[in-house]
């Protein structure tokens, strides 16, 4: 009783202290804790960083000591970009490992149908999954010292060997790889090539390019750092709020 009756006791304080710490932070500090996100304000525009990190978490919680990215978090986000009008863009910031295919696959979607100006910017690597939320922006930017892994998709866990199980790995392939192509310059063709290289990758299938070949490659636009990204975006909001003003006002008629 008394062992139950202290650990009662020390859990109630760490709550008390995790709520003090809390209340210690400032908003800013809370969005980027919680939620990996911030809204930042320049002279010019007010802009929705988001930020892609470690393993993408979809439908079954990842393992405690994996740095992830829920995407139950990020979706409402993005749909509050969209929606939010003192927010004029997303820039998006990914090093990932990749993750679950249809949740990444999901917020890639949402961040493509975007009317929003938005750009992505991959730091370290933009892995597996990660590259088709690295081509959904409307421009996309690599660091010379970030690195993209493009491989054929994978499952774990109990599968059944028959032919079906081939049939939807191939159905699983074809999605990714046309939102892929359909939002980058990159090839259906060569996209699968560099997909199933056997020559690279010493334990698995697939090429790693660096930021100089990815551009090559088609698969991303510039090559480039924060402050480019940041310049790309500025001009892109410009450019959107200058076609808003442009467009003619419907008058009232009049008999």
């Amino acid at each position: 009783m008394k062992s139950t009756k202290k650990r009662s006791s020390f859990s109630m304080q760490e709550t008390d202290e995790a709520e003090e710490e809390n209340e210690g932070l400032s908003d800013r500090q809370k969005q980027i804790r919680e939620g990996g996100a911030v809204v930042t304000k320049n002279r010019k525009h007010t802009i929705q960083c988001l930020t892609v990190i470690g393993q993408i978490e979809g439908h079954y919680v990842a393992p405690s000591q994996n740095k992830t990215t829920k995407y139950e978090h990020v979706i409402p986000q993005i749909v509050s970009v969209e929606e939010d009008p003192n927010i004029d863009g997303l820039l998006m910031i990914l090093n990932t490992v990749g993750g679950d295919v249809e949740a990444g696959l999901a917020i890639a979607e949402l961040v493509a149908g975007m009317r929003k100006p938005t750009v992505s910017l991959v730091l370290g690597g933009g892995h597996s999954i990660g590259v088709p939320l690295a081509v959904a922006a409307k421009h996309s930017f690599i660091a010379p010292s970030a690195s993209m892994t493009i491989h054929p998709v994978r499952m774990s866990g109990l599968m059944l060997g028959v032919p079906q199980t081939l049939e939807y790995f191939q159905r699983m392939q074809d999605r990714i790889t046309n939102f892929v192509t359909a939002n980058s310059g990159i090839s259906y063709e060569r996209f699968m090539q560099l997909a199933m290289n056997t020559q690279e990758l010493v334990m698995d299938v697939g090429t790693v390019l660096d930021g100089d070949e990815a551009v090559a490659e088609g698969l991303i636009d510039t090559l480039g750092s924060l402050h480019d990204a940041m310049d790309c975006l500025d001009k892109m909001i410009a450019a959107e709020k200058n076609k808003q003003r442009a467009k003619p006002r419907k008058g009232k008629k009049s008999l």
